[in-house]
């Protein structure tokens, strides 16, 4: 047999097993008590359309998020890569905390341990400022490691040609090596943004109101109101409504920069 029917011969055997291992797990499957537990189309119309309050909320929180976290990250990133040492320092260690530290419990300090600490202080935009900041600091430390990864990516070369020029380090960095870098990161900051979207889901620490909350807490309330599994998997596909498209940009943005 030559090598080229061997080939042909174990893929057809892998799709061979693949397909009997989905026949017997459907045949395994209690179709009718998962559809009475997941797909009561009465309760999934009755979400609507309370449920794109939840869903607009969910987008707003990831913007504000990712905003505060580009803001905050592009900084420390150059910190990170400063020629001073204090900067370097300080950027480690934010990055190192916040990256460290779960998302959950970064809110809850946020949210409520600053408050403590700061009696009267007041976040602009409430609940959504909270948000913002909460999500944005642990966003900013993984955004600061991507923007650093892309600014050591561009060519060492075109640093030395900018400073030959009279260019000082500061100037060479935002103008010259800055926009190359974030152009190399767009993929990577892609995925971030996907993973800020799920990550709006642990906004109820913050104990959100109706006009406020999200799209998982909106879910979980519709789920102990009917006392039917049916909100999780309409909540579940309005994530994917979300996440898929974003996911499939980034693999895109990866396969054009592997172009380059």
């Amino acid at each position: 047999m030559t090598p080229r029917r061997r080939r042909r011969l174990a893929r057809a055997l892998q799709y061979a097993l693949i397909a009997a291992v989905l026949l017997a797990l459907a045949l395994a499957a209690d179709w009718g008590r998962i559809a009475e537990s997941f797909l009561q189309l009465d309760i999934a119309a009755d979400m609507f359309p309370d449920v794109w309050t939840a869903f607009g909320n969910t987008i707003v929180y990831t913007l504000l998020a990712f905003a505060f976290g580009m803001v905050a990250g592009i900084p420390i990133a150059l910190m990170r890569v400063s020629e001073f040492g204090p900067y370097r320092w300080f950027a480690t260690a934010y990055v190192e905390v916040f990256r460290g530290l779960p998302a959950l419990l970064v809110l809850f300090l946020v949210g409520f341990g600053v408050p403590q600490a700061f009696p009267g202080l007041q976040y602009p935009g409430g609940v959504y400022g909270q948000v913002a900041i909460g999500l944005g600091l642990t966003s900013s430390a993984y955004i600061a490691e991507s923007v650093r990864a892309g600014i050591q990516a561009v060519p060492r070369g075109q640093v030395e040609a900018a400073r030959s020029l009279g260019m000082s380090h500061t100037r060479t960095m935002v103008t010259v090596v800055l926009p190359q870098a974030l152009r190399i990161v767009v993929p990577p900051l892609t995925n971030e943004l996907v993973m800020l979207t799920k990550d709006s889901s642990l906004v109820f620490v913050l104990g959100v109101t109706t006009a406020t909350m999200e799209l998982s807490k909106f879910a979980r309330n519709e789920l102990t109101s009917t006392a039917n599994a049916t909100p999780l998997l309409v909540g579940g596909l309005l994530y994917l409504l979300l996440t898929v498209p974003l996911s499939a940009l980034a693999r895109r943005l990866e396969h054009r920069e592997d172009r380059r």
